[in-house]
């Protein structure tokens, strides 16, 4: 079953189950896929869904952040709820070792001498971690990485 189909799923379930949070955020995440396809004009795989996905958990995690340092634990509380549905649509996250792992290949199958070579490095990163792994974390460890070579 392709996530877009999974997604569709657990929304129906959701509405049989009187679920209103769960509800809300499926229907947020599929008006999200379908404003993608309509505006890139493109059939949305799971790779493409995923990047949807992602960008929502950032969203509410940068909302949780600002809701705490504002004093609205209410909203914060919300935007936990919402990010606990989102992530249970990501893939399982990678260890660092795994991390580092993948960082010493992508620099080695690239070639990547210096800090230059830092956009070819994460191109090849954001490909193979894409949805496993936060990539500004990934992003600042293959700075410190390529500062070293």
């Amino acid at each position: 079953m392709s996530l877009k189909e999974q997604i569709t799923e657990d929304m129906k379930a959701a509405m049989r189950a009187k679920d209103s949070v769960r509800l809300g955020t499926i229907r947020l995440l599929t008006a999200a896929m379908k404003q993608k396809e309509v505006d890139e004009r493109v059939e949305l795989n799971d790779t493409l869904i995923l990047g949807i996905i992602e960008k929502m958990v950032k969203q509410r995690k940068d909302s949780i952040a600002q809701f705490e340092a504002g004093g609205r634990q209410d909203l914060a509380d919300a935007e936990k709820a919402e990010l606990a549905i989102l992530s249970a649509y990501m893939p399982a996250a990678l260890s660092d070792e795994e991390v580092q792992a993948e960082i010493a290949a992508a620099i080695a199958s690239t070639g990547a001498a210096g800090p230059q070579d830092m956009g070819k490095v994460m191109g090849v990163l954001k490909a193979r971690l894409a949805g496993r792994a936060d990539m500004t974390a990934v992003s600042a460890q293959v700075k410190a990485a390529l500062t070293k070579a």
